[in-house]
């Protein structure tokens, strides 16, 4: 399937006002596909539908907030009168909050979840009573390897995403059983190089980081993983980072010595500098006019932003990304090593010499 065969779609993206939904909207623009941008407000929105407009493609904004269903369904209604019916809908919105779970309020941890768990199921219901009847569309989720592994301090956001995964897979069940062609698919994602450390809610003295040894990506890469996950939404999941796919086995073969390591506790942990909550922080202290974005939308440019503070470490290609792109070519070349190296072996033994007989 080439890039042409999907042109032109309506897409609709939330969360789309900086970070990895801010380079979705670029990505879907560059393709020719029609946007939808949603988010609670602000500059940054409107940015994002400006550069999509100078792409050459349809662009308008909806302000909501997707935790609050009566708004998102308003939103859908606009989205469908302007645009047409929705083909594509990307959630992107994700929230966060740093801190030792004693040390986050109840509110807090409803916040989180209330928008990064139940503000994806609330979207996806309003996607779906018109994706449904008409037989076709699909949904793209942006996830991590936060779904399958919860790490400090980040207890709100990892039982979101462990709460999106199982509600992910019973969806994915209740489509395919109905027979439609609707589908839904999850990207995974590692740490990207968005501004979303510098907005989130931290009971942290430091400005946060992305954990070292880092396998942080440019948020363009996580763009083109999400559209990517668009064109083939028959495969369940995604994943983006060789540190996704580290962590998930790890956690499937040794959870607690991951356990140990995420808490840096470990026996070589000790030895080692930058590991538990001093790795998530950078030297800078953290200051009380510092932008928060959980309970609003953040102004300025710290909110309009695509790309986040990391660059001088963020790559600009994820070679798992990549292999997962080339399974195809990636799998002949394994077979056909493979039957190479038994050709060679069955040569190898036939030309060899008879050993252990008698001389004459």
């Amino acid at each position: 399937m080439n890039a042409s065969q999907h042109a032109g779609r309506v897409v609709v993206i939330t969360g789309a006002g900086a970070g990895i939904g801010r380079a979705c909207a670029r990505a879907f623009a560059e393709r020719g596909d029609r946007l939808a941008l949603i988010a609670r407000g602000g500059a940054g929105l409107e940015a994002a539908a400006a550069e999509a407009r100078q792409a050459g493609t349809t662009a308008i904004t909806v302000e909501a907030d997707i935790a609050d269903p009566e708004a998102v369904e308003a939103a859908a209604e606009r989205i469908e009168d302007e645009l047409g019916p929705i083909d594509v809908w990307v959630n992107g919105a994700v929230p966060s909050a740093l801190a030792p779970f004693a040390e986050i309020t109840p509110e807090e941890f409803r916040r989180v979840t209330e928008a990064g768990y139940l503000g994806y199921v609330y979207t996806t219901r309003i996607a779906l009573r018109r994706m449904l009847p008409r037989g076709r569309g699909t949904l793209v989720h942006v996830g991590s390897a936060g779904a399958h592994r919860g790490a400090p301090p980040q207890s709100a956001y990892s039982g979101a995403e462990h709460a999106l995964q199982g509600w992910h897979e019973a969806l994915r069940c209740d489509l395919l059983a109905s027979r439609t062609a609707v589908r839904t698919t999850m990207v995974r994602m590692p740490a990207v190089n968005t501004p979303q450390l510098d907005r989130t809610l931290s009971g942290l003295p430091n400005r946060g980081r992305p954990v070292p040894p880092v396998d942080q990506v440019e948020v363009e890469v996580a763009a083109r993983a999400v559209l990517h996950a668009a064109d083939r939404p028959r495969r369940r999941e995604h994943r983006v980072g060789g540190d996704t796919a580290a962590t998930l086995l790890a956690n499937a073969v040794v959870p607690g010595l991951l356990d140990r390591h995420l808490a840096g506790t470990g026996l070589l942990d000790r030895h080692l500098a930058g590991t538990g909550l001093d790795s998530r922080q950078a030297d800078r202290r953290r200051r009380s006019g510092d932008p928060v974005n959980l309970w609003k939308p953040v102004g300025g440019s710290e909110g309009r932003g695509a790309r986040g503070r990391f660059t001088d470490i963020a790559r600009e290609r994820s070679l798992q990304f990549w292999a997962t792109t080339h399974r195809a070519p990636l799998a002949a070349a394994a077979v056909a090593l493979l039957l190479g190296t038994g050709v060679c072996a069955r040569w190898a033994r036939s030309g060899a010499p008879v050993r252990g007989g008698r001389g004459s």
